[in-house]
């Protein structure tokens, strides 16, 4: 049976709630009920987006996503130890929440994820990267995306607000009965995601998290799972010191020696390692110095990470990685750090605008809001399980450091890192994160 070497997963939630204010009008359609048990299923609709993007639309999606990345990591690199989030995931995320708001709420929220002047052109390309990635012919590797609407059943939706996220970003809506029971349906949500990531990811909605003021809760959940297209073979997997922040620490370290994209800059060694079916890689960002880290996060940007990757020489590298695990307990409230970043008005009863997902006039005759904003990732990177490690046993023969040649570079981490899954395609970053110590 094949052991993973890498098992990724992601949950996104976005909770709002009535609040004062004034009202407006046009069309809603009532929340369809689904079965008689209050549900509608654990099966997400197919994003279909209205026409295919062009390779420049595509492209600006990349280039939205990773911007938004960059400046969320500088809000929240400050997080001590380990740190795992993805950013296209919340960055889909709230271009559905997006899609029900309007004036100046719209706009904030499309500065902030970087839309530029065209939101629907936004729209068709992560519909179209959310249907390439949940391709279901795949075979090398698993990548699953799920969005879905949790709403309250006794209001009405608006029906283009519907269309769009059940259309582009596949996400179909579900009744709740927030009002009544909101501990029952925190509890499902949770299940939901739990489902949808193989367990990965629990209690991502806390207690307390929903009450009877919730109207709609928006989410998503992402499950990976690959095999290094170059596998890593056990039994060079020995324990090294790693100089971790607190001290050194002693830490199951893999080693292989393969042709991988790898470059190097003043300050830091870059290594790019593909995925089975070479459509995803991780890439790798090693600080030259022990304690360099922070200074490599203070100056981290898209166009960084894009000159990195775009700087790659294929080449015989020898690398020393250490099998990690990043799984916090509790989920990130990423609230207040949205609202800093220049999206105040989401989270304001008396500001927000999202007339365009209910007509308050409709339901009770007040706006919805933004309450809270969660988010919590797991990462799990080990050496590839029997099958592949009787594939790698050739790779051993040829990845002894005695018959490397003397121009061999050396990639050993033994010292914090980032570290970015990218669609090598796109360019976009689906998961970025920061090793600061694999023992933890």
């Amino acid at each position: 049976m094949r052991h993973p070497l890498i098992r990724t997963a992601l949950a996104f939630v976005l909770c709002a709630a009535c609040g004062g204010g004034s009202s407006t009008t046009g069309s809603t359609t009532p929340l369809d009920t689904g079965g008689d048990d209050g549900t509608s299923g654990d099966t997400a609709a197919t994003p279909t987006p209205a026409e295919p993007p062009s390779a420049e639309e595509t492209a600006r999606f990349a280039e939205a996503s990773n911007a938004f990345a960059t400046d969320l990591w500088g809000r929240i690199r400050g997080t001590d130890g380990n740190l795992v989030v993805s950013p296209a995931s919340i960055e889909i995320a709230l271009a559905m929440t997006h899609a029900g708001a309007r004036g100046e709420t719209a706009a904030e929220m499309a500065e902030v994820m970087h839309f530029g002047d065209d939101p629907d052109a936004f729209h068709r390309a992560a519909g179209h990267a959310l249907s390439r990635w949940n391709d279901p012919d795949r075979e090398t590797y698993r990548l699953a995306v799920a969005n879905r609407l949790f709403g309250e059943r006794s209001y009405e939706w608006r029906e283009p607000f519907l269309r769009l996220t059940g259309e582009v970003y596949g996400a179909p809506l579900e009744p709740m009965d927030f009002r009544g029971a909101p501990e029952p349906a925190r509890q499902r949500i949770n299940g939901w995601v739990e489902d949808q990531t193989n367990d990965r990811i629990q209690d991502l909605i806390p207690q307390g998290g929903i009450d009877g003021d919730t109207r709609m809760v928006l989410a998503n959940a992402v499950y990976f799972l690959a095999d290094w297209q170059h596998q890593f073979a056990a039994s060079d997997t020995h324990e090294q010191p790693f100089h971790a922040p607190g001290g050194d620490v002693r830490v199951e370290t893999m080693h292989q020696q393969a042709r991988f994209g790898y470059g190097e800059a003043d300050d830091v060694q870059v290594l790019q390692m593909p995925y089975a079916g070479g459509e995803l890689g991780m890439l790798v960002v090693l600080p030259r110095e022990d304690d360099g880290l922070a200074a490599v996060e203070e100056a981290l940007s898209a166009e960084r990470i894009a000159g990195w990757a775009e700087g790659l020489e294929q080449q015989m590298v020898n690398v020393a990685l250490p099998k990690f695990r990043v799984e916090p307990e509790a989920p990130l409230a990423l609230s207040s750090t949205l609202a800093e970043m220049g999206m105040p008005s989401a989270f304001d009863p008396r500001t927000a605008d999202f007339s365009a997902m209910a007509d308050p006039a409709a339901n009770e005759g007040l706006p919805l809001f933004v309450t809270d904003v969660f988010h919590k990732a797991f990462v799990a990177v080990d050496e590839e399980g029997t099958e592949a490690a009787a594939a790698t046993a050739v790779v051993v023969g040829v990845e002894s450091a005695a018959i490397a040649p003397p121009d061999v570079p050396e990639f050993v981490a033994d010292h914090p890192f980032l570290f970015f899954i990218r669609d090598l395609e796109s360019g976009a970053i689906l998961f970025m994160g920061r090793v600061e110590d694999p023992s933890a």
